[in-house]
């Protein structure tokens, strides 16, 4: 790309399982692109097996941005992605390269077009002392303090969504205004200067369940199971994202004894099935896409996204 071209920037999102990583390498194959990863377990170092990440080689043929880039010690939020993101997309687009965003992490890809919610930083002493409560305490009564306190807020989370439940405290606590009064306030966008094209993967469900079966078996023959007795080992807070992985629960409590591996296996792709599901009724009901669609056949897939490309994309 030359600098005479709109600063161009591809989103390949979809379902787990559906193949958007193959895409995008095809995609960044084909146009000299770099992918820059858009899943929110995937920026994890210690999570490569379980969470599917590109390979060595893979990484070696294409360029890949913020793939295991955070230790699992740490919690990566959306505004923190956003902010690596955006300064991964300049780094790509003044190396003359297209960006090729691809993930299926909803909450992360609606920051990256739309911008997020004005919510000031939270001082770390007010993060500390609520994970402290969460622990000492448990979700269901953190729910119940925030029900008391923001109501409207309580009812948009569950009682047993944690993380969400100690973000909606937090921000009650520093800021004295409830979650959901920063959340109507208009978002800081992203770059004006950047063109987002979106592409969304929407393949049948049955396809999606089995791959999503197929794929967690693979996980068990390439190491999931040592992964998940290395990230244990490390002694982490149960709360923090990684240990919330898809899998890392159901093969935690096999490493313990208290499953066997066929009912682990069964769990996680049970919860998988589930997220999954979630995914395709984000992207009807959450997203517009410029091009939509899925085919079974690979390579009539890739020529259709091809020609999508160079037609909207890189056209000024």
């Amino acid at each position: 790309m030359d600098d005479s071209k709109p600063r161009a920037v591809v989103v390949i999102i979809g379902p787990t399982a559906s193949g958007k990583s193959r895409l995008a390498m095809a995609v960044a194959e084909r146009f000299g692109g770099t992918i820059i990863n858009a899943d929110s377990m995937q920026v994890y170092r210690e999570l490569r097996v379980l969470t599917a990440r590109p390979g060595p080689e893979d990484e070696s043929a294409i360029p890949h941005r913020l793939y295991g880039v955070i230790p699992a010690a740490e919690a990566c939020s959306a505004a923190r992605w956003r902010a690596l993101a955006l300064a991964e997309i300049d780094d790509v687009l003044a190396g003359g390269r297209l960006p090729v965003v691809v993930g299926g992490t909803g909450l992360y890809v609606k920051a990256l077009l739309e911008g997020l919610a004005p919510v000031p930083e939270i001082p770390q002493a007010v993060r500390a002392q609520l994970r402290q409560q969460l622990q000492v305490e448990g979700s269901a009564a953190l729910h119940d303090v925030l029900a008391a306190r923001d109501p409207e807020t309580a009812r948009r989370v569950r009682p047993s969504d944690p993380q969400r439940i100690v973000r909606a405290l937090e921000v009650l606590e520093a800021t004295g205004r409830p979650l959901v009064q920063w959340q109507s306030e208009a978002p800081e966008g992203s770059s004006p200067d950047l063109r987002f094209s979106v592409v969304a993967l929407t393949p049948p469900k049955d396809l999606v369940y089995a791959a999503c079966d197929r794929r967690f078996r693979a996980m068990l023959e390439s190491g999931a199971l040592e992964e998940v007795r290395e990230l244990v080992g490390l002694g982490l807070d149960p709360e923090l994202p990684a240990m919330k992985a898809l899998g890392v629960s159901e093969l935690a409590a096999h490493l313990r004894g208290d499953l066997s591996l066929e009912a682990a296996e069964e769990r996680v792709c049970r919860a998988t099935r589930r997220y999954a599901k979630r995914q395709l009724t984000w992207l009807r009901t959450q997203i517009v896409a410029n091009w939509s669609g899925f085919e079974q056949d690979s390579e009539t897939l890739e020529l259709e996204i091809f020609a999508f490309i160079r037609e909207n994309v890189l056209t000024p």
